[in-house]
């Protein structure tokens, strides 16, 4: 996994709460196991009309939100199925950093998996971030997950919430698999206390 120490880039608010993981990555696309193709499938209903061109009010689809690296949204961001396709989706498109005052479990712990950081904000920073984004007119922010800061256009920052371990795989840029390589000297040694204290479980 890549480390993920500061990042800036274009940033897009869809300001809505609940947003699903089938509204992320429709069922439809589910169709691979490998992770390659799905931005192009992203928020796939509400991207595209009927006629499959570009629905031209829908926020990514804007000139000044085009290619957005950073996503805001509402509460319970990711809720719905269990679904990895979901940060897939959003980081095979070109997110890098989610925004939002809370996210279902499952699809944060997927996000750190796959690189995708989950910066949980308060309602009044929510705001103040949603304040920033002024129409017709690209904006950038920038996320700083050593200081846990986002930077407002103004300059200005604000704090945000993730908890210890995931923060540290993500800086390190370790998986899960490279953790539990990085015990492996602890294990056996457990491995062994464990047979020379109940030799009977291995006879």
């Amino acid at each position: 996994m890549e480390k993920f120490t500061r990042f800036k880039g274009r940033a897009a608010l869809l300001d809505m709460v609940n947003i699903d993981t089938d509204q992320i990555i429709p069922k439809q696309f589910l169709t691979k196991t490998d992770r390659d193709g799905y931005g192009q499938s992203l928020f796939y209903d509400w991207r595209y009309l009927e006629n499959g061109k570009e629905n031209p009010d829908f926020e990514l689809n804007k000139s000044e939100r085009r290619n957005a690296e950073i996503l805001v949204s509402g509460d319970n961001f990711g809720c719905g199925s269990s679904r990895e396709h979901a940060p897939w989706a959003l980081a095979g498109y070109g997110f890098r950093v989610i925004i939002a005052p809370s996210f279902a479990d499952i699809f944060y712990g997927n996000s750190i998996k796959n690189g995708l950081l989950p910066a949980i904000v308060s309602e009044d920073d929510l705001e103040r971030i949603r304040s920033s984004f002024i129409e017709n007119r690209a904006i950038a922010l920038g996320a700083d997950l050593e200081k846990k800061i986002i930077e407002l256009p103004d300059g200005s920052e604000i704090g945000f919430q993730i908890a210890d371990l995931p923060r540290k795989t993500m800086l390190e840029g370790i998986d899960q698999i490279e953790q539990t390589l990085a015990c492996l000297n602890d294990l056996a040694a457990f491995e062994k206390k464990y047979r020379q204290e109940h030799p009977w479980c291995f006879s």
